[in-house]
């Protein structure tokens, strides 16, 4: 059986209830498809999942798995002779890989056919999903069942040293929207950042303050243990508790308690031990605003 993807159990509101109810059906679909058909499917949604940690799931059109983020973007159905994803803004998305092969004729769907023997390229269907939530976080699109609310412009104001100016919000859209519009090299860092984030703390919670992404466990009253911000030639990463953390990050501050990890571009092998800091920094009581 496909392994099932592990959501936050923690939020009980009821979009959460929504998207685990669909969770549910979409994990009982892949095992009633079964074979080739049922594997592609849960490979499908484990790559959405990897690309978009903050993706809501959704149940529509009596059968039809589709993923959220500030709207629909894409959905997956199985067919008696293939797997068919559709990808709702495809036409206004750059395809690079050639990726799509049905549905080309149209001016807003675009969808890739896969059949018996062929395999995913993971690669290439990763960038036409980062391309797909990007579009949805900078384009008013329709407001769906379950996804959190529309930014009223499309365009984002870079601050000084490109730090986006994004507006004080809670929730997973907030930070996908600064993410989204972080300059070059720093969007990339930005999408592994939050979901090493995501994937050592499953219950994390989420929001944008001083146009910098906040992480804390917990309601808001045990604070924040993380928080990072865009300069011109680095991403600093500051714990709030740092210097209870071992060994401490490496930069200081003057403010008590507080370490610093500057991430300059292509720096990202340090992956093992950011995971440890961010471990032991949500186990901390956190920093209260």
């Amino acid at each position: 059986m496909p392994p099932k993807i592990t959501r936050n159990s923690a939020n009980s509101t009821p979009k959460a209830a929504e998207s685990t109810e669909a969770a549910r059906r979409i994990d009982q679909l892949i095992v009633d498809v079964g074979g080739w058909r049922g594997e592609r499917l849960a490979e499908i949604r484990q790559i959405i999942h990897e690309v978009d940690p903050g993706v809501i799931e959704e149940w529509k059109w009596k059968g039809t798995p589709v993923w959220s983020h500030e709207g629909m973007y894409v959905n997956a159905n199985a067919f008696k002779d293939k797997v068919k994803i559709t990808f709702h803004h495809g036409a206004q998305l750059s395809d690079p890989g050639h990726l799509f092969n049905a549905g080309l004729e149209g001016n807003k769907w675009r969808a890739i056919d896969i059949h018996e023997g062929e395999r995913i390229d993971r690669k290439r269907l990763k960038v036409l999903l980062r391309a797909a939530v990007t579009y949805n976080t900078t384009h008013k699109v329709p407001k769906s069942k379950g996804s959190t609310a529309i930014r009223g412009s499309g365009k984002v104001v870079l601050l000084a040293g490109g730090n986006p100016q994004i507006p004080k919000g809670d929730g997973d859209a907030p930070v996908q929207s600064y993410i989204a519009a972080m300059p070059g090299w720093k969007h990339d860092v930005g999408r592994w950042l939050d979901a090493l984030i995501v994937r050592t703390v499953p219950t994390v919670r989420k929001a944008v303050r001083w146009n910098s992404p906040f992480y804390g466990v917990g309601d808001a009253s045990q604070g924040w243990f993380l928080s990072y911000h865009c300069y011109t030639k680095y991403i600093k990463v500051t714990f709030f508790r740092g210097t209870a953390l071992t060994p401490p990050p490496p930069g200081t501050s003057k403010t008590k308690g507080v370490r610093y990890l500057d991430i300059h571009e292509g720096e990202t092998d340090h992956e093992e031990q950011l995971a440890s800091w961010i471990g032991q920094a949500a186990a901390l009581p956190g920093w209260v605003l």
